[in-house]
């Protein structure tokens, strides 16, 4: 992406590829062995990269005290896919409908928080309007986040929920597409015993509407029901050098036709290097 700013206003345009205003790039939690699909992805946290843009403008620039910044987006459209690239399947949105995000935000020395939230609407029909389409013709894509993090001595606290429906195209419902509502969010409690060491331990759950998530079955959904992630984790830090050791469990509720219910579960643990140049 392109940054263009103008210092003495404090304002920023920002065209090209970039994250959504719902994921928390300001507030992912730490994990070395999860960087780019931080911990909780798509289970307590959502949002996704898009062509699009955003202005960012600094409110009260050039006072003291916490800084306030507004952040209004529009971003390509997305839905399914990869599919058919005619109908409800396709990878983007027959017509020009894009994703339209807000999110103010305010940080001081000691602690950030924000509250962001999305809109956008899906035609299912395809192109010329056509298409035979799944339950209904369009889907209204909403959701509500509110987020922030607290640096308390050696302890720093993150966290967020969110709120919506129709979220599947900002890894919303754990992947899956439809008119279908959802809750989710994370907690993480972060403690530094010295200068080279800390841990962290986190929790994430996402919990789509069980209703609506067997009523799209084969139509976008695949019967993911509610998820439950935890993680613990262990990091050193000597310089530009990071090691990590972490244990992630998870378990995953589903349903295959609406009647059966099955529970899996799994653990992963991960050995982690990192080095800044």
């Amino acid at each position: 992406y392109m940054d263009l700013g103008n210092a003495d206003t404090g304002t920023t345009v920002r065209i090209g590829q970039q994250w959504d205003l719902m994921f928390p790039i300001d507030n992912s939690p730490a994990s070395l062995a999860h960087i780019a699909f931080p911990l909780g992805y798509a289970t307590g946290i959502v949002g996704w990269r898009f062509p699009g843009v955003v202005l960012m403008q600094d409110l009260g620039h050039g006072s003291s005290g916490a800084r306030w910044r507004l952040d209004v987006g529009a971003f390509e459209g997305s839905w399914n896919g990869p599919g058919n690239n005619v109908d409800y399947l396709t990878a983007g949105n027959a017509g020009f409908r894009p994703q339209l995000q807000a999110r103010l935000h305010v940080q001081d020395q000691t602690w950030l928080a924000y509250v962001a939230a999305h809109y956008s609407e899906v035609d299912l029909r395809g192109v010329g309007g056509t298409a035979a389409t799944p339950i209904k013709d369009k889907v209204k894509s909403v959701g509500y986040e509110m987020g922030g993090q607290w640096k308390a001595g050696a302890f720093i606290l993150k966290g967020l929920v969110y709120r919506g429906k129709g979220l599947g195209q900002i890894f919303g419902a754990m992947a899956q597409f439809g008119d279908i509502g959802e809750t989710g969010g994370y907690a993480q409690v972060g403690y530094r015993f010295t200068p080279h060491w800390s841990a962290n331990r986190f929790y994430g759950m996402s919990k789509p509407d069980e209703d609506d998530v067997i009523a799209w079955l084969g139509h976008g959904s695949v019967g993911r029901l509610e998820n439950r992630q935890s993680a613990l984790n262990l990091k050193y830090t000597a310089g530009a050098y990071d090691l990590g050791l972490e244990w992630l469990y998870d378990t995953l509720d589903s349903t295959s036709n609406g009647e059966d219910r099955t529970s899996t579960s799994g653990n992963q643990v991960s050995v982690s290097a990192l080095y800044h140049f």
